[in-house]
């Protein structure tokens, strides 16, 4: 499947689900995740090496205009994605599976939207996840060693729209790297999964998060996958900007196990990698444009890294609890945790001490360990994969060994 050099990459294709709650995608995806992540983990045959997995969640009519612009979306599209991070870590706390750390296999989840009319809505802005045209993702210049699919009829049915959308030449390729994989029978799909949401939002084209990022887990990547998610498309002569502040070395000393913290270096680098992995699918990916600043102040170090000529994601060393939100007037919105959602309030307060505009907050949920108990998982387990402390702490005692 993949050689020692070459650790191995897979893509799995998951139709429409009956619901976006955690016990319906758990009742309709448990088995299939079981099945890929055991393949993928056979694979790295105990090497220390990182898998790359892409789930790909197909949503019908997700590029439609009542879907727009995608603040109207947020809501339901993270609260899908929060069930489907929950059950990979549950999965693969019940499998002794490694998620992020080497060994593991390295998670990311965007969504599609298989219609047959989607393609033709195609513009500049359908390079940009997380919310695809299926003909894009098809034809984004990934390669896969294995792309899964389901058994069941809507999962045949979404396997071939992915091969029939691959370009001529590389649909054979495409083709034989298929593979069935375990899935439950069908179930009933509604025909509406998103409601049409009557009420006005607004498009966002500046968006901010902030947090401290070590050791990159799924609990980070349901995250900064809901702030690309509010991330308006971008068509040409538009400028788009995340803006993510990462606390600074100075303020994790205290922290558990603070050897083994990554320097902000590395934790912007890990960060950047993961968001160009979820929101650019150009058919070929160029060289980022990055640049780099220091200032005195609250905010010291700032990286630009421009991914596209339209798009960039700008990495700020934040000192106090505010960073970029009360330094940089033209932000739009900010996405915080149903955690630490008093924060985006604390934001606004100050903004609007300086009489700038508050911005637009979006909350995102945390992943459901409270769900996780239900089940015969072992929640402890669970919970040690979405914490940067116990990876440091399995870091530590794996130095000992």
């Amino acid at each position: 499947m993949a050689t020692d050099t070459n650790p191995p990459s897979a893509l799995l294709l998951l139709p429409p689900p009956p619901a976006f709650s955690f016990a319906q995608v758990k009742n309709a995806f448990e088995p299939s995740l079981v099945d890929v992540y055991a393949k993928l983990s056979k694979a790295l045959n105990g090497s220390n090496r990182t898998a790359v997995l892409d789930i790909v969640l197909a949503i019908p009519d997700l590029l439609s205009p009542s879907c727009k612009p995608r603040a109207k979306v947020f809501a339901q599209l993270q609260h899908y994605l929060t069930s489907v991070y929950t059950l990979v870590g549950a999965v693969c706390a019940t499998q002794n599976i490694e998620l992020d750390s080497p060994g593991g296999i390295d998670t990311r989840v965007v969504f599609i939207d298989p219609s047959e009319d989607s393609s033709a809505q195609a513009s500049d802005s359908s390079r940009f996840g997380p919310i695809l045209h299926l003909q894009t993702l098809a034809n984004s210049g990934r390669s896969w060693d294995s792309i899964f699919y389901l058994t069941n009829t809507a999962g045949k049915k979404l396997a071939n729209s992915f091969t029939n959308s691959v370009g001529s030449q590389a649909r054979d390729g495409a083709a034989a790297n298929l593979q069935a994989i375990t899935s439950n029978a069908d179930w009933a799909i509604p025909s509406l999964l998103i409601p049409d949401n009557q009420q006005p939002s607004t498009p966002h084209y500046s968006v901010v998060v902030g947090g401290t990022f070590d050791h990159l887990h799924v609990g980070h990547k349901l995250l900064l996958t809901a702030v690309a998610l509010v991330m308006e498309p971008l068509d040409r002569g538009q400028e788009g900007r995340l803006t993510i502040g990462v606390t600074g070395d100075a303020l994790l000393v205290n922290k558990k196990y603070a050897e083994f913290l990554e320097s902000w270096e590395e934790r912007w680098q890990n960060t950047a990698a993961f968001l160009t992995a979820i929101m650019d699918f150009s058919p070929k990916r160029e060289s980022p444009q990055i640049e780099r600043a220091f200032a005195p102040g609250p905010n010291g170090k700032t990286v630009l890294t421009r991914i596209q000529p339209n798009l960039a994601f700008e990495f700020v060393e934040i000192s106090d609890p505010f960073g970029p939100t009360i330094t940089q007037e033209n932000l739009g919105a900010i996405v915080v945790s149903k955690e630490t959602h008093s924060g985006g309030a604390a934001v606004n307060d100050e903004r609007v001490k300086k009489g700038w505009k508050p911005l637009a907050v979006f909350e995102v949920d945390v992943l459901q360990s409270g769900e996780v108990a239900a089940t015969t998982t072992d929640v402890e387990s669970f919970e040690s994969k979405i914490s940067s402390t116990d990876i440091r702490r399995r870091r530590l005692h794996l130095a000992k060994v």
